[in-house]
């Protein structure tokens, strides 16, 4: 379907109402509320635009569901709209950048903008940033580097901020979901990405869970006395996220303690939360020139072989395929662009709500 309105949706499978809404439309009533709460028009876009994409690829717990507490945080003071970034060391290849409690996607989309640019002279180049509020999906600004045909590296974590991970086998939190994007450029239509928190699953998706009023997986969370829980309830009580691997699951308490050194101690804020409890989001972005290297042409290429050599491979059994890596964000995109993102009825209540409190009920026909 083409969606034209509008759609209430009642879907028992997901034990949630949905409202089905076109992703421009989304975009708008976004921008609109936090222009309404002080950011600028080119910071409301943004970070609507970053929010409205992640749900196109189905990345909703960094979608819109973020506005309501993005608007808190701007209320709070914890992020300070209009900001100015400053440098505060820097090289022909690198720099530090202060964000200075900025929106991050601001912040970091200019970042990874410098970076870009550094590469252009140097073929490698590498920015840090910190001081900054959430960065959104972290794919944003790996694919900047890839349209520029270069290799983008990007991982965040949340500074001196509150830790929502136990390290391996701990059951307090010492880490950070700190996620890890990276991105080539290639021929293929869907990007070649890399996307991915290192702890089970990214935070976020409790808070999608609890507004779907859905049960959570074995394996992503442990509640206050330790224990293994599927209730995403559990996360406010004392629960911690477990980090990414399961058994094996030093493997992601490795990355993540690498994301948390590029993150908090090259940019000198350090590691540990804050006693404010104001966040700190950090981000190293590195970027590699192919050019340098080889014909840009011919890599693009080859990386498109690569990937259809992959899919190439026989399904096991129970499996719908192979797919390479980017790909399936790339499907739901294209759905969810022709029919319509779900937005759960509970986010659709606060983005109501706040309209209303605004008087901008009436203009965004969310009466």
């Amino acid at each position: 379907m083409i969606l034209t309105k509008d759609l209430w949706l009642d879907n028992p499978d997901k034990k949630a109402r949905f409202w089905v809404v076109k992703p421009e439309r989304l975009t708008r009533i976004c921008a609109t509320l936090l222009k309404a709460a002080g950011a600028s028009a080119g910071e409301a876009q943004a970070v609507a635009t970053g929010c409205v994409n992640a749900n196109l690829s189905g990345h909703d717990s960094h979608g819109v569901i973020a506005i309501p507490s993005y608007i808190e945080s701007m209320k709070a003071g914890d992020i300070v709209p209009g900001a100015e970034w400053t440098i505060v060391r820097e090289s022909p290849t690198t720099a530090v950048i202060d964000g200075h409690w900025g929106f991050g996607f601001h912040v970091s989309t200019k970042a990874m903008a410098l970076a870009i640019e550094k590469a252009k002279i140097a073929n490698v180049a590498a920015c840090a940033v910190f001081r900054q509020s959430h960065v959104g999906r972290l794919a944003a600004y790996s694919l900047m580097a890839a349209s520029a045909g270069m290799i983008g590296l990007v991982v965040a974590d949340s500074g001196r901020s509150r830790k929502y991970v136990a390290p391996f086998g701990g059951r307090e939190a010492r880490l950070g979901t700190n996620p890890i994007s990276i991105a080539v450029p290639s021929d293929l239509e869907a990007p070649f990405l890399l996307d991915m928190a290192t702890s089970a699953v990214a935070a976020g998706k409790l808070d999608l869970a609890i507004a779907r009023g859905e049960k959570i997986p074995e394996g992503w969370l442990i509640d206050a006395e330790g224990r293994p829980t599927t209730d995403p309830r559990d996360y406010g009580k004392g629960g911690v996220l477990l980090p990414l691997g399961g058994a094996e699951g030093y493997k992601g308490s490795g990355l993540a303690a690498i994301v948390e050194l590029l993150c908090g101690l090259l940019t000198d804020p350090g590691v540990g939360a804050l006693p404010s409890g104001r966040e700190n989001f950090g981000g190293f972005m590195a970027v590699f020139n192919v050019a340098a290297f080889r014909p840009l042409g011919k890599f693009k290429k080859e990386v498109a072989e690569f990937a259809q050599y992959m899919k190439s491979a026989e399904p096991s059994e129970g499996s719908p395929g192979v797919f390479y890596p980017g790909e399936i964000a790339y499907m739901r995109e294209q759905a969810r662009t022709a029919n319509g993102i779900e937005v759960e009825n509970a986010t659709w209540d606060a983005l109501r709500t706040l309209a209303r409190n605004y008087g901008l009920a009436n203009e965004l026909d969310l009466a």
